[in-house]
């Protein structure tokens, strides 16, 4: 279970976008009745907006339970939230499938596409959590199943945009030093972070050593994408 420090505390604040972590917390621990429902309200509203960005929520499923382990119920004929296992069951797809969802397919990408701008091994920024994270794969254009998009909510003129934009497989390091967040983000909500080697788990995986611009590939990687 991860411990409750300032490092925490900041990567919580930067992913959620939201109250800060220890105001939403102390509301839930303490008050009346009322603030608590607020607060709880508030902490759900916030675990609904993660789920529905383009990062997986794998890494602080364990974390949130440590604080709600049962969510109260308010009233039949409020909007009821998925269970942390409807969730989980496509953040699972997000680590590893055998449709090649996510940018995980092993076909080539070759020739690479002049409009897929970054390459596999460059450090990066998500613009919409500020989160720094490493590229390990890209797919062309949208590549993922039915569930997950439903999720997103796209309108009709936003799916087709998204069908044909280049997405990113990226790692991000998750809420403590050994969890993992995996995002797959379009082109569009991303931007270079050069300069920079973050400590993310499993990147020895994909990548040899940092050159002190981008991660250099694995041999494996590097002929899946001949061409970054």
């Amino acid at each position: 279970m991860p411990q409750i420090t300032s490092g925490v505390i900041l990567q919580l604040t930067l992913l959620l976008s939201a109250l800060p972590a220890q105001y939403l917390i102390s509301r839930w621990t303490s008050g009346n009745a009322a603030q608590r429902h607020i607060a709880t309200r508030s902490i759900l509203d916030t675990w609904d907006s993660v789920r529905g960005s383009y990062l997986n929520s794998t890494a602080w499923v364990d974390w949130l339970n440590t604080w709600i382990p049962k969510l109260p119920s308010f009233g039949e004929g409020e909007e009821q939230y998925p269970t942390l296992e409807e969730a989980l069951a496509i953040d699972l797809l997000m680590h590893d499938n055998e449709q090649g969802y996510f940018g995980v397919s092993k076909e080539v990408r070759s020739p690479r596409p002049a409009y897929v701008l970054h390459r596999v091994g460059q450090v990066i920024m998500e613009t919409q959590n500020k989160m720094v994270g490493v590229i390990v794969g890209w797919d062309a254009g949208l590549r993922a199943p039915p569930e997950w998009i439903k999720r997103k909510k796209f309108s009709d003129s936003e799916l087709e945009r998204a069908k044909d934009s280049p997405h990113y497989r990226i790692l991000f390091g998750g809420p403590d030093s050994s969890s993992l967040l995996i995002g797959y983000i379009p082109q569009n909500n991303m931007k270079l972070f050069q300069g920079f080697e973050p400590d993310i788990p499993t990147l020895e995986h994909y990548f040899s050593h940092f050159d002190g611009e981008k991660f250099v590939m694995e041999e494996w990687l590097q002929e899946i994408y001949p061409d970054d």
